[in-house]
């Protein structure tokens, strides 16, 4: 089993151009794929800002047997509550082909409390019980309640005899310590996720990856460009490599993307500005920056101290992109199996506002992508959803755009291109889409 004790722990396109014009004006001008979720907060509510939950998302009710376990399809979202004292089950019915990754997002109520020892934990397990995997995310330091992820799978390989065979399996979720003191006494939203691989055209091998550079390159240098983060994983904005500025109140979650191709490295930096406010006390886990890879697996993660004075700190370096990673031992090298929108998730922990208030801290992330792209592994059948480990498909939208919102996105992911060039490119993409989404719709 695996387990982690860190920090972490479409609508009907409108007449004529309505629902064309926001989203891809929104991303060129910076400001991010939604104007939902954060942006209404930042407008001047009080309140820290809910989860954004995938829009399409089924809502379904976990079951206390595997008897009455609701089935999770391969490519979809569902939207479930994950009782504050029980396990949840739900359904796989899968064949002896293929590798499905279950995923759980918990999301504490907003201004509930919980324990630093909580979070969630998910398992994929049998029909005889026998655990094929299993996962397990936590609050963490300094213990504030914000959306944590966990992961499992079902995975055919040669190293694995556990698990193999076609039939059904569940999908379990629970809390990771109710019990624990300070835990929250409340029922938790869930978004699950589930995402189907297929095996290899040739046998794949069991050779672990070959030597890397873990070496920790000088931070992306240059003007910061603007780009407001999402409420949630489907409301990601996307970045490439490029120096993106931000801000992020006490008790705010931001969401970001980051298209990364077979063979490429991600290296990240976070940095929080200075206040401008004198003061003595020191916050030891102020941000917290995670990174989860295309089907939400936790793959690194950071803390940052805050004193007032500006302060940063680089991720772990991560190994380039590669199918073979998954045969390492080390879950920070397996979880970068495959090419698709990697997710840096940023968390200001709202003991920040005691010293320095509920104002926006600055927010800073430069991120490089080192290494050279290169082919992917020869599937044998298509991944579900569709181009989800590849960085040119629906995978940089994040479920939220449409297809010029992902035409933008490749633009921007080559290389943080300026504004005024973004710009000129997203009004284009804009006009095309609109006139082609126009022209279906009856007068």
């Amino acid at each position: 089993m695996r387990g982690r004790q860190g920090t972490a722990r479409r609508t009907t396109a409108r007449r004529r151009y309505g629902a064309v014009a926001r989203p891809v004006l929104a991303a060129v001008l910076g400001l991010g794929i939604t104007l939902t979720g954060q942006h209404a907060w930042a407008a001047g509510q009080d309140t820290a800002p809910t989860y954004a939950f995938t829009e399409d998302a089924r809502r379904i009710e976990g079951a206390g047997s595997t008897a009455d376990a609701v089935e999770l399809e391969p490519g979809r979202t569902y939207r479930s509550t994950l009782p504050p004292d029980a396990k949840v089950f739900f359904r796989l019915e899968l064949d002896d082909t293929e590798t499905v990754y279950a995923s759980a997002t918990a999301v504490p109520p907003p201004g509930t409390g919980v324990a630093v020892a909580d979070g969630v934990k998910v398992t994929v397990e049998d029909a005889d019980g026998r655990s094929c995997d299993g996962d397990t995310a936590i609050f963490g330091a300094p213990g504030s309640p914000h959306p944590v992820a966990a992961w499992a799978m079902r995975e055919i390989s040669p190293r694995r005899s556990l698990c193999a065979e076609a039939g059904t399996y569940y999908v379990t979720v629970e809390r990771a310590s109710p019990d624990a003191r300070g835990a929250s006494p409340d029922p938790w939203e869930l978004e699950l996720r589930t995402v189907s691989e297929p095996g290899t055209k040739t046998p794949d091998g069991t050779a672990t990856p070959g030597a890397w550079d873990s070496a920790t390159p000088a931070p992306v240098q240059g003007t910061a460009q603007r780009r407001s983060g999402g409420a949630g994983f489907a409301q990601a904005a996307p970045l490439g490599e490029g120096v993106w500025r931000d801000d992020i109140r006490p008790g705010q979650t931001l969401f970001y993307q980051v298209p990364v191709d077979w063979g490429r490295q991600l290296h990240a930096t976070a940095e929080l500005g200075s206040s401008g406010t004198d003061a003595s006390r020191y916050v030891a886990s102020a941000l917290t920056l995670d990174v989860y890879n295309p089907v939400r697996g936790h793959v690194e993660d950071l803390s940052v101290g805050y004193n007032g004075g500006q302060k940063s700190k680089a991720l772990n370096p991560l190994p380039p992109v590669a199918y073979e990673n998954r045969y390492a031992s080390g879950q920070q090298v397996s979880a970068v199996r495959f090419a698709g929108a990697y997710y840096l998730v940023a968390h200001l922990s709202p003991e920040v506002a005691e010293d320095y208030g509920d104002g926006p801290v600055p927010l800073t992330l430069r991120v490089r992508l080192g290494g050279a792209a290169r082919n992917g592994p020869d599937y044998a059948g298509g991944t579900v959803p569709a181009d989800v480990f590849t960085v040119d498909g629906g995978a940089i939208s994040g479920g939220a755009g449409g297809a010029g919102d992902e035409t933008l996105y490749r633009v921007l992911a080559a290389g943080g291109i300026g504004t005024g060039s973004a710009l000129v490119v997203g009004l284009g993409v804009w006009t095309v889409v609109a006139r082609r989404r126009g022209a279906a719709l009856p007068e």
